[in-house]
């Protein structure tokens, strides 16, 4: 048991400096680290450790950052609390705000874009190549099972990954394997004060409606500490995958010419379904880049029933052509595919 400086038992215990240490060691060869912080448990606990971290002879120099979305008034006051949480352990701080209208539909979705937009922003503009967020082991189970509901591919349902990329700065999560009751823990052996947003709770989120089914579902035997463990075994099986695709990738079935990119047909054919696929979503992406196509990233469902017409087509011996948004991917009859820009042509017609 652990009493806090105000008072409060909790029987997790918190994070020391030297399992602090451990957490944030890929940050040593880091430029300098933009902490983002909301003023929850998660985030000045967060900060609070990357702080003494640092003090302790931590090698990045810290910075942190407040994303103020303005859609709670309570945002600016929480956003100034983060400031004087900030000054009081020597780490410059920044109010970010989400300028602009609103908007009305997928609220916390788009909030989250623009958060990440704006934190990279400030990093690149900071020399800063990483950025740290303070998603934890109960955020990573929530998402496992959100995008359980949404029908996810092996890859989403490996979860958040401890490091992404945002317009080249790397997006850091160092907690996503501590549980939430341990950063609390740490706040209050430290007496690091903190708020509690309210919209963890507001059922109009998707996020809130699961985090309040978490204990029907783990009375079931659906828990937290099942879901993670689902996702670590998510997470071998996406890994063995992408090698295979990047082993056939890196075989010399495919290559690139001034109207497109060429494939043989037969040699995609021979591949496992799921290699297929993974497949047709990278000579997309790289259709795309190499010609200058505004193209977007495919949907799962789409690129699955792409791949299933065009293995009947190569099967059967019968041309096939397909748009996927300004890329063309056609198949001659015999032994090619090939992925190239829509015509001009057909693209004014389709946008007039």
């Amino acid at each position: 048991m652990v009493r806090g400086r105000d008072g409060a038992i909790s029987a997790a215990p918190p994070i020391d400096d030297a399992e602090a240490a451990e957490l944030f060691s890929p940050w040593e060869a880091a430029t300098a680290v933009v902490i983002a912080v909301s003023g929850g448990p998660d985030s000045v606990a967060l900060l609070g450790l990357a702080a003494r971290w640092r003090l302790a002879g931590g090698g990045a120099r810290l910075m942190s950052a407040t994303f103020d979305h303005g859609l709670r008034p309570e945002s600016a006051r929480e956003a100034r609390a983060v400031a004087a949480f900030s000054e009081r352990l020597g780490v410059n701080h920044r109010t970010l705000l989400w300028e602009g209208e609103k908007p009305t539909t997928r609220v916390q979705e788009r909030a989250r874009e623009a958060r990440y937009d704006a934190l990279a922003r400030h990093a690149i503009e900071n020399e800063a190549s990483h950025v740290a967020v303070a998603h934890h082991q109960g955020d990573q189970a929530e998402t496992v099972l959100i995008r359980i509901a949404a029908g996810s591919g092996v890859g989403g349902l490996a979860g958040m990954s401890k490091v992404s990329w945002r317009n080249g700065v790397a997006i850091h999560r160092p907690l996503l394997d501590v549980t939430k009751d341990r950063l609390v823990a740490t706040c209050r052996a430290r007496g690091w004060l903190f708020v509690e947003d309210p919209s963890n709770e507001n059922d109009r989120f998707a996020r809130a409606r699961w985090r309040a089914l978490t204990p029907a579902l783990a009375a079931e035997g659906l828990t937290e500490k099942r879901l993670i463990m689902l996702a670590s075994r998510v997470r071998r099986a996406e890994a063995a995958i992408e090698g295979m695709v990047d082993a056939w990738m890196e075989a010399d079935h495919w290559r690139i010419e001034d109207d497109g990119l060429i494939v043989d047909a037969q040699s995609w054919a021979a591949a496992a379904a799921e290699v297929r696929t993974r497949a047709l979503s990278r000579f997309i992406r790289k259709t795309a880049e190499t010609y200058g196509v505004a193209g977007a990233p495919e949907r799962l469902e789409r690129l699955e029933r792409l791949e299933a017409q065009i293995a009947a087509a190569v099967a059967a011996a019968q041309p096939l052509t397909r748009n996927l948004r300004g890329v063309l991917v056609s198949f001659d009859g015999e032994a090619t595919l090939v992925f190239a820009p829509e015509p001009p042509r057909r693209q004014t017609a389709r946008s007039s």
